[in-house]
């Protein structure tokens, strides 16, 4: 029976890199932010978010992200709302891609809410990837072109390091590429032996 490692952390943390370097062992990686964003663009989507959030996030028929993310990212409510639209969707991927992957031993499914979307659940092992706070708001800015305060709002949404490892079984502190490669090495050895 293949397992399921949940690899999850908060934005900034280095989870894609973790991820990345666990794609180049060899090992399938599904990561289900990449997957949302393209069922986000589904018809079938597109019409939910309509009726759920109306035009204001609409740019003509075209969904506008970023206004999306502005509105949701300030109304937990309102993420709640959304998520409850694409995560079901997302679930139903990942089980289909798991199909496909079950001559593995593990796969990996990476999740920036594992927790917050109860993904978790169906998870054999969890890693969470921390950083330090500010190495976070640097690696966000930089890539995202966005401000110090938009990241701290979208930190304040997600679950703290603390919460997320109390329910971990694994902790990567994300701070060279060398240690957590090594962080990994160590805890796939452990996990083969399981």
């Amino acid at each position: 029976m293949t397992k399921i490692i949940g690899l999850t952390g908060g934005i900034g943390s280095g989870k894609t890199m973790v991820a990345n370097y666990m794609k180049s062992l060899g090992l399938p990686v599904y990561i289900a932010d990449d997957e949302a964003k393209k069922i986000m663009k589904s018809k079938e989507v597109v019409s939910s978010i309509k009726n759920e959030f109306g035009n204001s996030v609409f740019d003509g028929d075209k969904l506008n992200n970023e206004k999306l993310a502005q509105l949701v990212f300030n109304n937990p409510d309102k993420l709640q709302k959304l998520n409850a639209i694409v995560h079901p969707l997302v679930k139903s991927h990942f089980d289909k891609w798991l199909e496909q992957h079950k001559d593995f031993h593990f796969v990996v499914k990476e999740a920036a809410i594992l927790f917050e979307s109860s993904s978790y659940k169906y998870c054999d092992f969890i890693i969470n990837v921390t950083a330090p706070i500010e190495t976070r708001i640097q690696r966000v800015l930089e890539r995202d072109k966005t401000d110090r305060e938009s990241i701290l709002k979208r930190i304040q949404n997600q679950w703290t390091d603390e919460e997320r490892a109390l329910k971990s079984d694994f902790v990567i502190q994300n701070s060279t590429i060398k240690d957590t490669e090594n962080q990994v090495d160590e805890i796939l050895k452990i996990l083969n032996n399981q």
